[in-house]
């Protein structure tokens, strides 16, 4: 099992930043990828952003390029998404999760947080 817990989240005006976390405990080893994924109301879960455990991957989708930056501190069992730029449309709960396949398909992941809510003014 792996735990999950998301932090971070908040409400800030279009062109800020906020940093999200996600703080992971319980059998890390077995989960090899860490994804961001966010959920706007009445939308489906979309992919944001993942990271291999070891960081030396990273996958963005288009509407994250060039303005978030996913991370990792292996010592504190923590991935990151820093978040600039923001815009109204980035407004959702992102959640944290840990998988082992390589891909952007949120059904493939196996563990979840229980989400952060970001809202983007204008």
């Amino acid at each position: 099992q792996v735990q999950l817990v998301e932090s971070g989240g908040g409400l800030v005006q279009a062109g800020g930043s906020l940093r999200l976390s996600c703080a992971a405990s319980g059998r890390t080893f077995s989960s090899i990828v860490m994804g961001w994924f966010r959920q706007a109301p009445g939308k489906e879960r979309e992919f944001v952003a993942a990271i291999t455990w070891s960081g030396t991957r990273t996958w963005y989708a288009d509407s994250g390029k060039g303005r978030f930056t996913i991370s990792r501190d292996n010592a504190k069992n923590t991935v990151y998404l820093q978040m600039n730029s923001l815009k109204p449309e980035d407004t959702a709960v992102y959640y944290c999760a840990a998988g082992r396949r390589w891909v952007s398909v949120a059904d493939e992941y196996d563990y979840w947080g229980q989400g952060t809510q970001v809202t983007v003014s204008s």
